[in-house]
């Protein structure tokens, strides 16, 4: 146990990203309809079973904007057991590979979410609850997917441009 006193920085925490704001948003709204739907089969004995769409959605929405936070703040999902004990150029390298692979990925989910979305506006399919068309729910995925690759070119370019070892406000920092 630490009994140091916590030290008070002067300088004042880093403002909430996009992401940030965007995720506790959804989160609200996630919260605000399933509550709303155990309120009303508590007092009803009814459910309102159409809401799961839009709780599926927000979901979908959430992990998208969480990714890109992680990304955005270099604190991703990765097992780094082996690559810490490589020599520098090949950590170096395989920052860049998973930098290339990760864009990659998300740059494949924006194109076929897309012609997902593009295919459900033209024939024109409804959700099955609510009857609403269904690319209101998919269009977020290709929107959201092409932000998140943006989102990790500017933090790999800001990665770069530090020095060796250096950080950056609110960045992880390199690879770790």
């Amino acid at each position: 146990m630490n009994t140091e006193p916590p030290s008070h920085d002067t300088e004042s925490p880093a403002p909430y990203t996009i992401e940030q704001i965007l995720s506790g948003i959804v989160m609200g709204l996630i919260v605000l309809i399933t509550f709303g739907n155990v309120l009303a089969r508590y007092f009803t004995s009814q459910s309102f079973a159409a809401t799961e769409e839009f709780s599926i959605a927000l979901l979908i929405v959430l992990s998208f904007l969480g990714s890109s936070a992680a990304f955005a703040f270099d604190r991703h999902i990765r097992v780094d057991f082996f690559v810490r004990k490589l020599p520098p150029g090949a950590r170096a390298f395989a920052d860049w590979l998973s930098f290339a692979v990760t864009a990659s990925l998300f740059a494949f989910i924006a194109f076929y979410a897309g012609k997902l979305t593009w295919d459900q506006y033209r024939f024109e399919e409804t959700s099955p609850a609510l009857g609403v068309p269904q690319w209101w729910y998919t269009v977020w995925m290709p929107v959201l997917a092409v932000a998140l690759v943006l989102r990790l070119v500017i933090a790999r370019a800001r990665r770069s441009s530090l020095p060796p070892g250096g950080k950056a406000h609110g960045d992880g920092g390199g690879v770790k």
